[in-house]
């Protein structure tokens, strides 16, 4: 099947206005974070939108593995000069571009002044580029994670009913209150098994954000709901098909979730 046409018009043709940068990320792993940092890319092409994913889980990439795709150039080779930024950027079915990370790198465990800057200087110099850039984190609260959170507009923080997803969740609402001062998290509550129990989640989570966070917070933290995504055996279907949801089950319900988080994002 033939790659869907990416938008990306060159600087001098669109209008001044930079990208809206939304890190998704994670308290835990394996709670659907870069699944859906891909469908929820796709969902906002469609909606006519330039979207751009980085995999910033520099070392542990995976969004390759997500989208069939096979790079010959990653960040690893921009941020070492072995290639350019343009040529790293490639585009993904589903209509949007992806810059990936290499897998297994070692020298990514720990961030280096240089990798900050560096990591910085990409999505400087993308923003004018693109209406949205998605940064698919790594999960975890490591400086990593936590400094390319730290370069994005909004937040969407990602998690699941089981109990160790809520209370890395927290954790990592914490942190980025006490370190980022952000006043604003916004929940995507994956795997829900019935209407509403993403608005549970979020009201469980923020009576606890409120008792043991907001009393000594700067800025206090709210919790919006982006949205919650229903349990699908689509999903399931889908990753192991190396295959876009939106692409391969586009009518499932969790396919119409994530087309309803993209409506709440884009303009």
């Amino acid at each position: 099947m033939a790659t869907p046409e990416v938008r990306t018009d060159p600087p001098e043709a669109r209008p001044a206005r930079q990208a809206r940068v939304l890190a998704v990320t994670s308290g835990k792993g394996g709670v659907g974070k870069t699944f859906l940092s891909a469908n929820l890319a796709a969902a906002l092409a469609q909606r006519g939108e330039r979207v751009l994913v980085l995999d910033a889980d520099l070392g542990l990439a995976n969004l390759d593995v997500v989208l069939n795709l096979y790079p010959k150039i990653t960040l690893h080779d921009v941020f070492t000069g072995k290639a350019s930024l343009e040529d790293a950027i490639v585009p993904a079915p589903g209509g949007f571009s992806v810059l990936l990370a290499g897998s297994g790198m070692v020298e990514y465990s720990r961030l280096t002044p240089e990798v900050r800057a560096q990591l910085l200087d990409v999505i400087k110099t993308l923003a004018p580029r693109f209406d949205h850039i998605l940064l698919d984190t790594g999960a975890g609260i490591s400086d990593v994670v936590l400094y390319a959170v730290s370069l994005a507009d909004d937040v969407a923080l990602v998690v699941t009913s089981e109990p160790t997803s809520m209370t890395d969740a927290y954790a990592t609402v914490k942190v980025l209150s006490t370190q980022q001062h952000r006043g604003v998290i916004r929940l995507v509550v994956n795997q829900v098994s019935r209407l509403g129990e993403g608005r549970a989640i979020r009201a469980q989570l923020q009576r606890v954000v409120d008792r043991f966070v907001n009393p000594t917070a700067e800025q206090a933290v709210k919790l919006e709901l982006l949205g919650e995504v229903p349990a699908d055996v689509a999903v399931r279907e889908s990753v192991q098909k190396r295959q876009l949801l939106l692409e391969a089950y586009p009518g499932s319900a969790a396919a119409k979730a994530v087309n309803a988080l993209a409506a709440k994002l884009a303009p």
